[in-house]
């Protein structure tokens, strides 16, 4: 089986075992809706992975991306418009805003370019606040009506758990086929010595430009798809910890990997509804998990095993290599 083969059969499984994990759990809503937050980690981690895994940024304002496409898809949901068509136009807005506001950071590099997205995160969490028409405040938006499927049916329970499946299979398939390419290639170029690209000829700020517009689309469309999902969003919502919650899964998986965000996603994202009637240990264990894999395997699982596997490679080539006695 070549190598083409091996890696688009696991995103077939992963698609099975996607599509599968809400029919087996439609008879547990609780569980279903475990699931359906861990198909949006899923996204957000993917997202982020493309900019922190194979651009080198690490882009402190995906929260708050995520948050202005929420408001503005139910803003104009409530004013009549279709929840699909709204979501569309949400999700370009927020992605086009968040250019336009990490624009200047994107001509930074390392912990600037980090420092930079935590003042712009907290300016969108305080425009969130205190634009008390456009979002109420502190109080947030409750009973946010389902989305609506032709024929005028609502989008609950098990369907909209598929469609979370879905979006979560496609933005790993997306992911893949960047990285994959010329645009992806020049990405990894520029994560490795962005001076080095720019040397080589290629346009460092368009590139980062690029990549950032299509991770802001993977958090404008999960951020369009949560609020009506959860009922109720705030400004606490979309703040730096979801950022922060995204970044630890996509370094717990293994940044720079297809599946390692994917792992850390499904590995964190239920810890806190799984023990939340843990409460005093809740924080301890998702602790000792991060600090377990930091330590044991600074690359995260996925890098981990994959530097295991290079270096028990060469002593088991030696090994048959050696002469029998």
């Amino acid at each position: 089986m070549t190598g083409l083969m091996r890696r688009w059969l696991a995103h077939a499984i992963f698609a099975l075992a996607a599509f599968a994990t809400p029919l087996l759990l439609s008879g547990n809503r609780y569980f279903a809706f475990i699931a359906g937050i861990t198909f949006f980690s899923v996204l957000w981690a993917t997202g982020m992975n493309l900019l922190y895994g194979y651009t080198g940024l690490m882009p402190l304002m995906f929260g708050g991306i995520a948050g202005i496409s929420a408001y503005v898809t139910i803003g104009l949901s409530a004013n009549g418009w279709s929840f699909w068509l709204a979501m569309l136009v949400g999700s370009v807005a927020a992605s086009l805003v968040g250019i336009v506001l990490g624009l200047p950071a994107l001509r930074l590099r390392g912990f600037y370019f980090t420092l930079c997205s935590l003042v712009i995160q907290t300016v969108i969490t305080l425009a969130f606040v205190y634009f008390v028409n456009l979002t109420n405040g502190d109080v947030g938006i409750s009973h946010i009506p389902l989305p609506e499927l032709p024929g005028g049916r609502q989008l609950a329970g098990t369907a909209y758990e598929l469609v979370l499946a879905t979006i979560a299979v496609i933005g790993v398939v997306v992911l893949t086929v960047i990285v994959e390419s010329s645009f992806g290639r020049r990405l990894t170029a520029i994560r490795e010595d962005d001076g080095l690209a720019e040397t080589l000829g290629i346009n460092v700020t368009r590139q980062k430009l690029a990549a950032f517009f299509v991770a802001s689309l993977f958090a404008s469309v999960g951020g369009a798809l949560y609020a009506p999902y959860v009922g109720f969003i705030s400004p606490r919502s979309f703040d730096v910890l979801l950022s922060l919650n995204i970044w630890v899964m996509v370094a717990f998986g293994g940044r720079g990997t297809i599946w390692g965000p994917v792992i850390g996603a499904v590995i964190l994202a239920p810890v806190p509804f799984v023990l939340q009637d843990y409460y005093t240990i809740k924080d301890v264990v998702y602790g000792l998990l991060i600090i377990g894999v930091v330590v044991l395997l600074p690359g995260g699982i996925v890098g981990g095993v994959k530097r295991k596997g290079r270096a028990d490679a060469p002593a088991a080539v030696a090994k048959q290599a050696a002469p029998v006695r």
